[in-house]
């Protein structure tokens, strides 16, 4: 009996645990939770995504996210992806930020700077939002980067 009970408790944990809740995905009030998939579009084979076979490099797609992605290659197969867009600006000109190296900067009068291996605000960043992250995928030489 006690045994039943035990189990039954941890399968309801587990339930519990293991819902998703979208709402905190996302909680930053300047940039929308928008649904995308760049599906089979970034082949590193091609000409346009071929910096992305070293590790160390990153690129910059505008036309998916909220207002464009960067893609970073950190080694071993293994790709970070975040928005391009100053998490603590409302969107403006200014908010797109301008990506060296492993630094991404914002072009407002702030300066805020987020490091685009894990999203982070470097000091002196202002506001309590890192980096939105987007979900990616490798098959062989195609990298999917989503948010759905």
């Amino acid at each position: 009996m006690l045994k039943s009970i035990t189990a039954s408790l941890f399968c309801l944990l587990l339930l519990v645990s293991c819902q998703k809740n979208d709402d905190t995905i996302n909680a930053n009030r300047f940039i929308p939770n928008i649904a995308f998939d760049t599906q089979n579009s970034i082949d590193t084979t091609l000409p346009q995504f071929n910096s992305l076979q070293f590790a160390s490099n990153s690129l910059v797609l505008p036309e998916f996210g909220f207002r464009g992605i960067v893609i970073y290659n950190s080694g071993n197969n293994n790709y970070f992806a975040f928005e391009i867009t100053d998490p603590n600006h409302i969107p403006a000109n200014c908010s797109d930020l301008n990506v060296e190296g492993i630094i991404a900067t914002c072009n407002c009068d702030d300066g805020n700077s987020y490091n685009i291996v894990n999203g982070a605000p470097f000091d002196g960043t202002s506001g309590q939002f890192s980096l939105i992250p987007y979900f990616v995928e490798v098959n062989g030489s195609v990298i999917r980067v989503f948010n759905n």
